[in-house]
């Protein structure tokens, strides 16, 4: 079938853990006859949740895309996780599409990450549209989580679907737009498919009030509806759901629908819905991408020069790497050539293939607005730009958040070493959001993860797709040293073993800098006392002595160390006579200098609810913060700025999300250092004593 970008919607699921997205999109592929049968969460046989981390915890813990044609049109469905953890993944899919589906819990309502999902959509621009699922669930109330949606998300919420019966008795739905209700039976086995009739009888009243405040605040927006509505004009489906359309394009109008993934019922309607209000990928703004020193837009044309995003990087291990793309603009063909601006480097597209979920079947032409799938491409990585020769051009993707967890990890066995360094990095191109240090003042290595989950699925996939077996451990905090008050001392190195012996003394003295000032080294020797050619000894030797560790076993920094004289031998004297006197003058002068153990402090910004900022007070006191201030966030968040030693951050992401809910957000950097609380000294000095 040949496409164009008017015949695509690309649509995203998005919302909180457990509100039923991945069952939704389980339903709607079989709904449209992409899969033979609906898969279960429960048993881990759905499409989209194809990862073993996935099926263990019935958890989506990456994005995943599902496409399925309605009616001529292809919609590609992008399941994005729900669990705070894979937030990125969530954002990602908002950048890639046209239509936001914020899928919301009937049972459960507006929730932490629902919330999340409607903020990134709102900051992308995005067209949204709310489904309110799991209908056929006990304790499901349509109208309070309606409440809820108006509620968190104001006046532009439009219900254009109620539904018929409730709990158990969910059976069907009823359109506003039409004045008719699909019916379904429960009993002749997915997919089903409704059947179009009259309102019942119980339901006329309200649905009659419901479709006159809908008619009232689809036509505001246009004038000549406007009108012909005050002349008490019928306006028809069609021109409603026009009008509806141009409402969601442009931001103003959020309709909701009802539904239930599990039972099918409102399903197919929803599938349908999705055609005629989500907008096509050439009827949305040109992209604003980088162009050298200048910036460029790139429209939706299939005629255009190609230019494909990469978004996701998949490693499986029979097809190897596989780029997952969207084209921005042009028309694709296998074996076309084209040039990473990043890597500089020419590849080669051999295969284009469509993939549901980890399925993949190759394709003959893929046109701009669509996902393709390429394998085997050896210089791109996760956010690189494909773009003919000689185009300079490059698409950023969102930035993921800062990494809310550290977590050390070391391999459980030399072969494990060998391995670990190259398996993380190409970890690290499936997943934007993990990043790797090697820290080697400390000699570890560090994982920057979004959670505890987000870590324990990263170290199974290590596990699983490599064979690297690692250990957890504690984070090392970088503490330092520094003095408090001046202090003197020589030291002397003097070694006789027959032959030319070693021989050298300096005086130092050592004075504090100013916090974050480093290290100054000065000579005033005179005389000739030291000869010049052993003065750069004298200073490598203290430089070394600094970063070997002071009194409490850390490395010494914020001090200024003069060298004002010495004495020498005319034939036992070296440069290594004076690096170790160098060395020995330092560590006595210290010892006198009024040792101070220096503790990193991070700069915190946290984002609450105004009504939980009482809680995250108490909280950072009991981490020793010093509150800076606070401040509005709008959509009554408050921000709270302080200061808090690193050290008290360690497990901050997960503590935060159990205070609020899931609710809070934060960013953290390193500051400052400060001193250690003399009581706290003991429990973090490396030295006896």
């Amino acid at each position: 079938m040949t496409l164009s970008p008017s015949s695509i919607r690309n649509v995203a699921l998005v919302g909180h853990h457990g509100a039923g997205k991945t069952t939704l999109a389980e339903a709607l592929l079989a709904s449209a006859g992409a899969i033979a049968r609906q898969g279960s969460v429960e048993r881990g046989t759905t499409v989209c949740d194809f990862e073993p981390e996935e099926a263990s915890r019935q958890l989506s813990v990456s994005l995943a895309i599902a496409p399925f044609n309605v009616g001529g049109v292809k919609v590609n469905l992008l399941d994005a996780p729900g669990y705070a953890d894979f937030a990125a993944d969530m954002v990602a899919a908002l950048a890639l599409c046209d239509l936001a589906v914020v899928v919301v819990s009937a049972t459960d309502g507006v929730q932490a990450q629902t919330e999340d999902a409607w903020r990134a959509a709102t900051a992308l621009g995005l067209p949204r549209v709310v489904v309110i699922d799991k209908l056929d669930r006990e304790r499901a109330d349509f109208d309070r989580v309606l409440a809820e949606v108006r509620g968190a998300f104001g006046a532009g919420v439009a219900p254009v679907e109620l539904p018929v019966g409730s709990e158990a008795g969910f059976r069907g739905v009823i359109d506003l737009l039409d004045d008719t209700a699909t019916l379904y039976d429960l009993g002749s086995g997915p997919p089903i498919r409704g059947i179009k009739g009259p309102i019942p009888d119980e339901l006329v009243n309200t649905e009659h009030e419901v479709h006159e405040q809908l008619v009232e605040g689809i036509v505001v927006g246009d004038d000549d509806l406007m009108a012909r509505y005050l002349d008490s004009e019928t306006i028809g489906r069609d021109e409603l759901e026009s009008s509806l359309a141009g409402g969601v394009a442009a931001g103003s109008v959020f309709p909701v629908l009802c539904c239930s993934g599990a039972t099918g019922v409102g399903v197919d309607r929803l599938a349908t819905l999705l055609v005629e209000l989500g907008p096509a990928p050439d009827q949305r703004p040109p992209i604003i991408v980088d162009a050298g020193d200048t910036t460029t837009e790139v429209r939706c044309d299939p005629a255009a020069p190609p230019l494909l995003r990469v978004f996701k990087t998949l490693s499986d291990s029979h097809a190897g790497k596989i780029s997952l793309c969207k084209v921005l603009s042009g028309t694709l063909r296998p074996d076309v050539v084209l040039t990473n601006p990043r890597s500089r480097s020419d590849e080669r597209l051999h295969v284009l293939e469509t993939l549901r979920g980890h399925e993949a079947t190759p394709v003959a032409e893929v046109v701009a607005g669509d996902f393709v799938g390429v394998p085997r491409l050896s210089a791109t990585r996760t956010g690189d730009t494909l773009a003919p020769k000689g185009t300079p051009v490059l698409v950023k993707l969102p930035e993921p958040e800062p990494a809310a967890l550290l977590a050390a990890v070391r391999p459980a066995s030399r072969a494990d070493d060998d391995k670990l360094m190259s398996a993380l990095q190409r970890l690290c191109e499936e997943d934007p959001a993990l990043n790797v240090t090697r820290v080697d003042e400390t000699h570890q290595t560090v994982l920057g993860v979004a959670g505890e989950v987000h870590l324990a699925v990263t170290i199974e996939r290590l596990n699983r797709k490599f064979g690297v077996h690692v250990e957890r451990e504690d984070v090392l905090i970088a503490y330092r040293e520094t003095v408090s008050k001046t202090a003197a001392a020589e030291g002397k190195h003097k070694k006789q073993s027959g032959g030319h012996g070693q021989f050298g003394v300096c005086h130092v003295r050592i004075e504090p800098l100013g916090r974050g000032k480093g290290f100054e080294f000065h000579d005033e020797v005179v005389g000739g006392a030291i000869p010049r050619q052993y003065i750069p000894a004298v200073e490598k030797g203290i430089r070394e002595a600094m970063a070997g560790g002071g009194a409490f076993g850390y490395p010494v920094e914020d001090v200024a160390v003069t060298v004002d004289d010495g004495k020498y031998h005319s034939v036992d004297s070296s440069e290594l006579s004076f690096k170790m006197a160098g060395a020995l003058a330092f560590r006595e002068a210290l010892a006198n200098a009024g040792p101070v153990l220096l503790e990193p402090i991070s700069r915190l910004e946290v984002t609450v609810p105004a009504d939980l900022q009482g809680d995250v007070l108490g909280d950072l006191h009991s981490r020793r913060a010093r509150i800076q201030g606070t401040d509005s966030g709008g959509d009554g968040a408050q921000i709270v700025a302080a200061y808090v030693p690193t050290a008290e951050l360690a497990r901050y992401a997960v503590d935060l999300r159990a205070i609020t809910g899931g609710r809070g957000r934060f960013r953290t950097e390193h500051d400052h250092y400060d001193p250690v609380p003399e009581h706290l000294v003991s429990a973090i000095s490396r030295t006896p004593g």
